[in-house]
């Protein structure tokens, strides 16, 4: 049986915080000397920002968020409601840098117009030749391009100026992710010009130089930049892709221990933080000081994974059996305090109702029919196994474990709970050798094909069923191309019922992002990097 902090202890926790926070806090208001309380928005997170360049090997999430702030890209997504905020909206597509953009009858031609009047932060014109180098670049560099590649955006050859306002991309087949991939966080639109005075012949694209320096147009420009511990920004009030932000400045300030972040949201030192504890979460939405935006990660999950090569998790019956025989319900309390949107739980049997990925899948717990599916599977007594969890994820994961111990343990199935450090994890997971485990993971591009594609085929870490249907790698290698709607849709209800009937991996829940900031905060809203938007945030009188 398992048990909540007292909140009591958590109170007493957060009031000792206050004193470590006092040294945040002076590092906060020295550098919100020069704006008033009003337009300066300080942002507290564990995170670090390690650079400035999106296409960095390593780059962090706190990284990929500033250069979503920094940065213009062609095209973005609209946003919808979503109780108190926003979330991105993936079926609605709109210009950014672009003015407007036009595909092809056929599909292989997409037609981006530029707005005649952006520049970058020096005053110089934002030019179609700018977007073409930028794009270069971004299919160029190792990971980038391999993310611009599932948008079959794969050569320089395929972007071509048209004019000094107009460029033109150009694809093999009509790839639905192509102008998708156009919006992620990699193909910024750079100073072409600017970073090429930074360039060398060993590297061309100056990833070195831009590392630490911008070459930027968006709606904040840097000036404070110091690597893992603070960065500030100042708007641009020359930004033409969109409405001007609120904020005149952004203090984001690296705090890394979670109680001192919510202790400064508490006490009105700090407006914003994104990455704190459930249980602080709750402590501070109870005790009414704060404002909590909580939304569904509508394009990540958690998870329970077999490998299906390995004995005796080869036996659809024995991973049908267990995904009976999880607690789901119990699970989702300890590990999340039900803050999320869970998995499980459809009553659907033929096919789903919409070819939506991630949704709730035909699993609830129910160990009479888990017994009886193990007896099938020629397990009747049930087995030995382990099941591994990262150390990095043990807030969530440990509970999780605890209970899967305890719930597969009366349907005959003994687990040993195996904690594996991070970097072993990845290691293990990626060379196929873990049994049974629990991990969590995101796509940036919420689309059923896509989904498939990068979580249940292929030899990389992201297969972490190790799942191999001959069926399944056909459904998806076509889909990607289509262009009818509803043969689309028919094909990803295929998908889903194939990882229903097969289950190479159980979904659990999409955990909320809880963004804990002060009451009069708005706008704020989920993006698919799982960073904030600063440009949509303002603050009421």
């Amino acid at each position: 049986m398992l048990h909540t902090r007292p909140r009591r202890r958590l109170c007493a926790r957060l009031i000792a915080a206050a004193a470590s926070a006092a040294l945040t806090l002076t590092a906060i208001a020295g550098a919100a000397q020069a704006q008033s309380r009003e337009e300066t928005l300080r942002v507290v997170t564990g995170g670090q920002v390690n650079t400035l360049d999106a296409g960095m090997q390593g780059i962090t999430r706190d990284g990929f968020g500033l250069n979503w702030n920094i940065y213009d890209r062609l095209v973005s997504w609209d946003r919808k409601k979503f109780g108190d905020g926003y979330i991105y909206d993936f079926d609605h597509m709109k210009g950014e840098l672009a003015e407007s953009f036009t595909i092809s009858d056929d599909g292989l031609t997409v037609t981006f117009k530029l707005r005649p009047d952006a520049t970058f932060h020096d005053g110089s014109p934002v030019t179609a030749e700018d977007v073409k180098w930028s794009l270069d670049r971004a299919v160029s560099l190792k990971g980038p391009g391999a993310q611009m590649a599932t948008g079959s955006l794969k050569s320089p050859d395929q972007f071509k100026i048209i004019d000094a306002h107009t460029i033109q991309v150009t694809l093999d087949k009509p790839d639905r992710l192509a102008v998708p991939n156009l919006a992620v966080v990699f193909p910024v639109i750079l100073n072409s010009k600017l970073a090429r005075e930074h360039a060398t012949a060993e590297d061309p694209w100056a990833t070195e130089w831009l590392k630490e320096n911008q070459a930027s147009g968006g709606a904040y420009k840097v000036s404070t930049f110091k690597a893992g511990q603070q960065v500030v920004l100042e708007r641009f009030d020359d930004w033409k892709s969109g409405p001007l932000p609120y904020f005149k400045r952004i203090i984001v300030q690296t705090v890394p221990e979670a109680s001192t972040r919510a202790s400064l949201i508490e006490r009105g030192d700090a407006d914003l933080s994104i990455d704190l504890q459930a249980s602080d979460v709750l402590a501070l939405k109870d005790r009414g000081a704060v404002k909590v935006v909580s939304i569904p990660q509508v394009n990540a999950f958690q998870m329970i994974a077999f490998n299906t090569r390995m004995a005796p998790f080869d036996n659809v019956k024995v991973r049908q059996a267990i995904a009976h025989a999880l607690p789901f319900d119990d699970m989702f309390t300890a590990a999340l305090y039900r803050r999320g949107a869970p998995l499980w739980g459809a009553t659907w049997k033929d096919l789903p109702d919409t070819g939506k990925f991630p949704q709730r899948l035909p699993y609830s717990t129910n160990l009479d029919k888990a017994k009886g599916l193990l007896a099938e599977a020629g397990f009747p007594d049930g087995f030995k196994t382990t099941f591994s969890f990262n150390v990095g994820s043990a807030a969530t994961s440990e509970p999780i474990a605890a209970l899967i111990k305890e719930s597969l343990g009366k349907i005959g199935i003994d687990v040993t709970v195996e904690k594996v450090p991070d970097a072993q994890m990845g290691t293990l997971i990626s060379e196929k050798k873990l049994p049974f485990f629990t991990e969590s993971a995101i796509a940036w591009l919420p689309s059923a094909d896509y989904f498939f594609r990068v979580f249940f085929q292929g030899e990389t870490r992201w297969n972490y069923g190790s799942f191999v249907n001959q069926e399944l790698a056909e459904l998806t290698a076509k889909a990607r191309y289509e262009r009818d709607p509803a043969a689309y849709e028919a094909a990803a209800k295929r998908m889903v019922k194939i990882a229903a009937d097969e289950v190479p991996v159980v979904m659990l829940w999409q955990p909320a992002l809880d963004a804990v900031m002060a009451k009069n905060i708005d706008g704020f809203t989920y993006w698919f990097h799982r960073q904030t938007d600063y440009r949509s945030l303002t603050r009421t009188k």
